[in-house]
């Protein structure tokens, strides 16, 4: 039996929509991109406190703004095409998703074109099932704090090799983020805990 008190998950999500496109920060470029990936045939919902477009049960896009731009981003944007060299990666480590920056609204309603067209792109990337090679997990450079770790606690090498390889490289990246052996070191003491619970680095608690 349903129960009343709780509130109608649609209702929330349509709340939730809302107050994202409340927001006064690149207001109108948010709505700009939002009406394009809606044309697209998109299901519209929030991850991560952002705006995020579906495919069937899949992410496709996702709206962003920082401080300097905002725009769209595609979560398999390395497989688009994009000929005119448009998108952009959204870190020095991201191998997935790919950025399409904007600064203004008329930059927006200049790219119209090339937006629905990446969009459309990205479902059909989707549609094919098509997967992004993540080569660099595949070749994870331990760091040899992290490895000498690991000779003297067998059971904290066995947690962390149980971790998927996403979870792996988050911890790696971040542990080789230190340019000191002894913050390293720190930072592999530090999450311990959460590796040996099976937890990534930005899992909650």
């Amino acid at each position: 039996m349903k129960n009343e008190s709780q509130p109608d998950r649609k209702t929330e999500q349509t709340e939730r929509v809302g107050e994202l496109l409340a927001r006064p920060a690149w207001n109108a470029e948010r709505k700009a991109l939002r009406a394009c990936l809606l044309a697209g045939g998109l299901v519209e919902t929030v991850k991560w406190g952002q705006l995020c477009y579906m495919h069937e049960t899949r992410n496709v896009a996702i709206i962003f703004a920082m401080k300097a731009s905002c725009g769209i981003g595609f979560f398999k944007g390395a497989l688009l095409s994009d000929p005119a060299g448009q998108l952009v990666k959204q870190g020095p480590n991201s191998q997935a998703m790919r950025e399409f920056r904007f600064t203004d609204l008329a930059q927006i309603e200049a790219a119209q074109a090339d937006i629905r067209a990446l969009i459309l792109e990205a479902i059909a990337v989707e549609s094919a099932g098509l997967k992004v090679a993540f080569a660099q997990k595949q070749a994870l450079v331990l760091p040899p704090e992290l490895t000498s770790r690991f000779d003297a606690d067998p059971a904290f090498e066995r947690a962390f090799c149980a971790l998927t390889p996403g979870r792996q490289r988050g911890y790696v990246l971040h542990f080789t983020g230190a340019k000191q052996s002894a913050t390293r070191a720190a930072r592999i003491e530090k999450y311990r805990s959460r590796i040996l619970a099976g937890k990534g680095i930005v899992d909650r608690e």
